[in-house]
């Protein structure tokens, strides 16, 4: 697996934030709305999404749930913040936060999405543990991702593999590695986005 740092991570967001949008706005727009879809059904009272970005989803979250939105790129966070300033009636605070170092105390929201950044943390199973931690015991944490071996995709896998850690993120990236949990139930795995490019993974907590 390509090693990635929190530098790398940050160094390629921060030139990413003027036209994140543009280049993955359409592209991962069915996995958002299908995180978005699951999040009214599941009808959170406190929410946390780790790696807000530009603020994609932020107006598709239930307007009555506690949003709370994290990331580790302070540019794109600028972009999250005014896209926030618009949605009047949504309760929303956003953080500068590494999803890795997660300053909430245990058990602290109801749901946690985490839309594509899985694979671009350096340290995924820390990651993990901590969307762990921090999510309520039978609560809900919510997955999009690229995850290696996907119908099409395994031969850009291997293009990219050499250059992934230079645009922050990792082209080939085991489900079977990361996601399964001891402590966790994963309820539903669907393939979203165009050709199956990402996988919805819906996990209820563990107690």
């Amino acid at each position: 697996m390509t090693a990635i740092s929190s530098g790398d991570v940050v160094t390629a967001y921060k030139r990413y934030a003027p036209v994140y949008d543009f280049l993955f706005g359409k592209v991962l727009e069915q996995g958002r709305k299908r995180i978005a879809d699951e999040v009214c059904r599941l009808t959170p009272g406190t929410l946390l999404e780790v790696g807000v970005g530009t603020g994609l989803l932020l107006s598709r979250y239930p307007a009555d749930a506690e949003i709370v939105g994290v990331d580790v790129s302070r540019e794109m966070l600028d972009r999250a913040r005014e896209a926030a300033s618009i949605l009047r009636n949504h309760k929303i605070t956003l953080h500068e936060m590494d999803g890795e170092h997660l300053g909430f105390e245990d058990g602290s929201f109801d749901l946690v999405t985490v839309p594509y950044v899985l694979s671009v943390t350096p340290d995924p199973a820390r990651f993990m543990d901590e969307l762990r931690r921090v999510c309520k015991p039978n609560g809900y944490i919510l997955v999009a991702n690229h995850f290696s071996g996907q119908r099409g995709w395994r031969v850009l896998e291997a293009i990219t593999r050499s250059v992934a850690d230079r645009i922050g993120f990792r082209s080939e990236f085991n489900f079977d590695q990361h996601v399964p949990h001891p402590d966790w139930t994963i309820e539903k795995v669907e393939e979203v986005n165009m050709l199956g490019l990402s996988r919805l993974v819906v996990i209820r907590n563990g107690k």
